[in-house]
């Protein structure tokens, strides 16, 4: 049976929240340690709380069914937030991650079948290939492995290939320090009502890092134009170039620049950074690793995951979730606005209220998951008990889910079975744990090295 429906509270009364005059001190706080301050609030009142900090409303939801509520029964009320899209955009642009409305429908409705689970399939060639040369450069054993920047530069490899047909080459250190401090100056920016112009001197590190991820993209955009139209390869720049042939207007050159962008950036610093909290997962859980071993080992022989034989690497992937349950790669969804009045539970909140999504703490939260900081993969196995909608999203949920979750999970998977094929991953000696620190992406507060030792 249902339960009886929440008697509403009057319009004008607020969730409970922290108090604060001006609420300048709560952002203060917020900025030091977004992810812990947010959990202290939700310890306190409750799973809906609310923060006045001057002139906005925000209202932050770790409710699982209210989150889906938000993301899917009120999608057409909410806009992202204005000045995290303005932020945003200073990188990519007008890309289908920062549009809005028609303008968004339209990109999103055009790239769909370039990230369909069927088109991502053809990619796992590319994908593997990739992957095997990359890791003839690894050394065969080594006790303090710099993994994560491997990682990231096996990533943009990967990425880059799908992309432009092309490798990162000599850039890769350049692009990785390039994605380091846009990330950085953009978490810092998101704190502060307005930014100053990058020109200033202080910003020249910004500015330099700007101009390195657009000569890259540019490069690679302006090498595909001046081939003849019948050598380009199928990749994701000819899918975007023969959209703009076919529309212009609609999809200007400068249009495909900004989804190239996109597509670079999320396409391999979200997988970067799974994958290397997946290593440091298994890393520090040896039985977990050996089974996910025995079953890459039985399952493929030694060759490359195919379409045909990733259906039968249930606990591999069950791995990975249980990696982007504990370490979700962006643990805050961007704030939504409404564009109008919404009823959300018992709240009546008005237009203009600012909502925050905290991943983080649904995929944390004891009522959904025992022992929320365990790594335990058979949370995710086929019988395993159901998990309730909206407690877990890595990819967020509704008409706005990641639009490459299906190319993220299939490229993760191929590297860590070839991966677990050729390497035996384990903690240093004397290593402590890593801890996540929030720079938009969940990253390592340090750089992350392990031991990795031949099979």
């Amino acid at each position: 049976m249902s339960s009886p429906p929440q008697p509403k509270h009057p319009l004008g009364v607020w969730p409970p929240g922290p108090a604060s005059l001006t609420g300048w001190g709560l952002l203060n706080r917020m900025s030091r340690d977004l992810l812990g301050t947010l959990g202290a609030w939700r310890s306190q009142f409750g799973d809906v709380v609310h923060l006045r900090i001057w002139p906005e409303h925000e209202v932050i939801v770790a409710d699982p069914e209210l989150v889906r509520e938000l993301l899917v029964s009120h999608h057409d009320a909410l806009i992202r937030w204005e000045r995290g899209i303005r932020v945003f955009s200073q990188v990519h642009g007008h890309s289908v991650l920062v549009a809005e409305g028609e303008a968004w429908r339209n990109k999103r409705h055009a790239q769909q079948p370039s990230f369909s689970p069927k088109a991502v399939q053809s990619f796992l060639p590319t994908i593997a290939d990739t992957v095997e040369q990359a890791l003839v450069h690894w050394p065969v054993r080594d006790a303090h492995w710099p993994i994560e920047s491997a990682l990231t530069s096996l990533t943009m490899e990967v990425i880059l290939q799908m992309t432009f047909s092309s490798g990162i080459g000599n850039d890769a250190r350049i692009a990785e320090h390039a994605i380091r401090v846009t990330s950085a100056a953009a978490n810092a920016e998101f704190y502060w009502p307005a930014s100053c112009p990058d020109w200033v001197p202080w910003k020249r590190a910004k500015r330099r890092a700007l101009a390195d991820l657009s000569g890259l993209i540019e490069r690679h955009v302006q090498t595909r134009s001046s081939m003849p139209r019948d050598a380009w390869p199928d990749d994701l720049l000819t899918r975007l170039l023969q959209l703009h042939e076919d529309e212009p207007s609609a999809w200007p050159l400068q249009a495909v620049r900004d989804e190239c962008m996109t597509t670079f950036l999320a396409g391999h610093e979200t997988t970067a950074a799974t994958l290397v909290w997946w290593a440091w997962c298994m890393a520090s859980n040896p039985s977990a690793q050996a089974t996910a071993r025995e079953e890459v080992r039985r399952v493929l022989d030694g060759r490359a995951p195919t379409a045909e034989t990733m259906p039968s690497l249930p606990y591999l992937m069950q791995t990975i979730k249980e990696t982007l349950r504990l370490y979700p790669v962006a643990p805050l969804l961007i704030s939504r606005r409404s564009t109008r009045p919404i009823d959300l539970g018992p709240w009546q909140l008005p237009a203009r209220t600012l909502f925050m999504l905290p991943v983080q703490l649904l995929h944390h939260d004891s009522r959904w998951f025992s022992e929320p900081e365990v790594f335990r993969p058979e949370r995710f196995a086929a019988d395993a008990p159901d998990i309730p909608r909206g407690a877990y999203m890595p990819f967020g949920t509704g008409p706005r889910v990641c639009l490459g979750q299906h190319l993220a999970m299939a490229e993760m998977t191929v590297i860590a079975a070839v991966l677990l094929q050729r390497f035996e991953l384990s903690v240093p000696e004397g290593m402590a744990a890593p801890r996540p620190v929030l720079n938009v992406t969940l990253r390592p507060d340090r750089p992350v090295h392990l031991a990795i030792a031949p099979i």
